[in-house]
């Protein structure tokens, strides 16, 4: 068991990449592990409460990446790419360090939307069409591995139109041709007519300051790794948490909790950050030149 001196800040964002954090504060699985937990909530673009729009070319000004560098936020995930985005970006430009510490917990469900009366009904014929997504995140990334069989780079168009509920409406106005989603707009979507073209789940990746030791995030991993197996059995008393993000919009019955998957946190292996990796600075989405050594450290695996 660990005990803590200084509380740890944990930030909790969307449900969806959330939830394994959500279920082991409620089932008290933190405190189990003698953990002094501070839970700090940032806005997400899964919310409905969500006003903050997003740009292609400013990562390091959104919510939960500022309040991170001003040392509001001690640990954190989000989509595996973002991640590596971040902590490779950030350790270039001098910024307040980050270091991927695990895999997480959430395998996220993503999808490619369309209107029910348009004529997509295959990735292909998205060729050079606007998809809609959150720029250098889940939604981004997710959208171009799922697409980047069916079409060459230069015929896949992406563009921003704002949160989820905002990206929605852009498709039911017609100003894009497709949206990529997360629940619980998915569901949302589909209640409300709208056709999923193509989904896949995505992992994430957890990040955590040079500060926090290994015992602690072990006993964080644990924790979220009990709450993995509550969900495995039953994740429908936890379907509040995306019934409320979703702003009056979604019933629970409506939910489709069959999309959510999760695991225990794992170590991130050099097998995955080379793949990862390449792939991001091959989509010019990332720089060059960082390595392994700079950005992974698996403390948390490491206790004797």
């Amino acid at each position: 068991m660990a005990t803590n001196k200084t509380p740890v800040k944990l930030a909790v964002m969307n449900a969806v990449h959330d939830l394994p954090v959500l279920v082991a504060r409620d089932e008290g699985f933190f405190k189990d592990e003698g953990l002094d937990i501070e839970f700090v909530t940032t806005p997400g673009m899964a919310q409905v409460t969500t006003s903050h729009k997003v740009q292609f070319d400013s990562v390091f000004e959104r919510p939960l990446d500022s309040v991170y560098n001003e040392g509001g936020i001690d640990q954190y995930r989000m989509c595996e790419w973002g991640i590596v985005k971040r902590a490779v970006e950030a350790e270039a430009s001098g910024l307040r360090p980050r270091k991927i510490v695990s895999l997480g917990a959430s395998m996220s469900m993503f999808a490619i939307v369309v209107s029910p009366d348009s004529n997509f009904y295959e990735p292909e014929m998205l060729k050079g069409k606007p998809i809609a997504v959150t720029p250098n995140n889940g939604s981004h990334f997710v959208t171009l591995k799922m697409i980047e069989g069916f079409l060459k780079k230069e015929h896949v168009k992406v563009t921003n139109a704002g949160t989820m509920p905002q990206r929605i409406e852009a498709l039911k106005k017609g100003d894009v041709a497709a949206v990529s989603l997360m629940e619980p707009w998915i569901s949302v979507a589909e209640k409300e007519g709208l056709r999923v073209l193509m989904e896949a789940h995505s992992t994430r990746a957890e990040a955590a300051t040079d500060d926090l030791d290994g015992p602690t995030l072990a006993a964080m991993f644990r924790a979220q790794a009990r709450a993995c197996e509550v969900l495995a059995k039953d994740p429908t008393p936890y379907v509040h948490y995306f019934v409320n993000e979703a702003g009056g919009r979604l019933e629970a019955k409506d939910f489709r909790h069959q999309r959510l998957l999760h695991a225990p946190p794992q170590p991130y292996t050099r097998e995955r950050w080379d793949d990862t990796y390449n792939w991001t600075v091959g989509w010019d989405m990332t720089m060059p030149g960082s390595s392994y050594e700079k950005i992974v450290d698996n403390r948390a695996f490491e206790q004797g």
